[in-house]
């Protein structure tokens, strides 16, 4: 499909960031592996009081890819993914059309090395037990101060 200045239309995203929880695979009714998960992404700058944000992005990855991705991911690890956006429609119980966007993962890259994502999870099991907040989305130093009240899920 061609738009207005000629060029092809486009609908790709990649996006790096971390788990912010372990993966949920599910089989279809037909037995196709279908996996969901959230990852988030610092943003570039902070907001006013100097704090940096971040957005979590939800995606989907099918077939044997969701197998794959579910067996060497948790909550914590820094993945690459690559795909297309999609948009879909339900009803909600109380009648309402509920929109949801979602990643569909067409690609992904694990961006740790197996040692560095085990002792990732380890420190985070760690802290989970002692009922320590843990900062899974620490990068080059800084760090994002998120609770519970500002997650999607």
């Amino acid at each position: 499909m061609k738009n207005l200045l000629g060029g092809t239309l486009m609908n790709k995203a990649t996006i790096i960031g971390r788990l912010t929880r372990d993966p949920d695979l599910k089989y279809t009714q037909s037995g196709i592996a279908v996996a969901a998960f959230t990852v988030a992404v610092n943003r570039r700058y902070t907001n006013q009081q100097g704090e940096r944000e971040a957005d979590f992005i939800n995606c989907v990855i099918w077939r044997k890819a969701a197998e794959i991705f579910c067996n060497y991911t948790h909550k914590g690890s820094l993945v690459g993914v690559d795909g297309h956006l999609q948009t879909r429609s339900y009803d909600a119980q109380d009648g309402h059309k509920v929109f949801i966007t979602e990643l569909v993962i067409d690609e992904f890259d694990f961006l740790e090395t197996k040692k560095q994502a085990e002792q990732n999870h380890d420190q985070i099991s760690q802290n989970y037990v002692q009922n320590q907040a843990v900062d899974v989305f620490e990068a080059n130093g800084q760090q994002i101060d998120i609770s519970d009240e500002d997650l999607p899920f």
